[in-house]
């Protein structure tokens, strides 16, 4: 197999999503079962709505059969992230300050490898993260999952 799949999607979709107002939140290529998924995540600021990731959806699929970097045959979906959005890049954790979080991490940070409660700060280095009344500061390198999370 030659580059990764996930590169070569993004280099197709950032300039039409860009010039389109919308953002890239993730791309996954999975194989489920005997099939293969390629999931595209895209939000904008307000949310995205069915229509919008359907055009979404023909861009890529008509630039994906252009080029046809893919071997194996997939289903391609385009969705919105979802009220728990994976928190991936810099900005999704600036964004996340002052919202409820969950977050794994490779190693234990203070006896703990599982963190949900608020988000405190983020300045690049670490997390700071609010269960209950404790505040729990994170290293960012030790970081292995992050998303936003629900309160019920």
């Amino acid at each position: 197999m030659g580059k990764p799949i996930k590169p070569i999607v993004e280099e197709m979709l950032l300039p039409f999503l860009d010039a389109e107002g919308f953002e890239l939140v993730d791309v996954e290529y999975v194989k489920e079962g005997s099939n293969w998924f390629l999931r595209v995540f895209v939000d904008k600021e307000g949310g995205i709505d069915i229509d919008e990731c359907g055009r979404i959806s023909e861009y890529l699929s008509q630039k994906l059969d252009e080029t046809d970097p893919i071997p194996d045959a997939y289903f391609l979906e385009v969705s919105s992230p979802g009220a728990e959005r994976p928190l991936k890049k810099a900005d999704d954790y600036r964004r996340a300050v002052g919202s409820h979080v969950f977050i794994t991490t490779y190693e234990p940070v203070g006896g703990l490898k599982e963190f949900e409660g608020l988000l405190e700060s983020y300045n690049g280095e670490e997390l700071v993260v609010r269960i209950g009344k404790k505040e729990h500061t994170i290293p960012f390198a030790k970081v292995a999952s992050a998303r936003l999370a629900i309160v019920f």
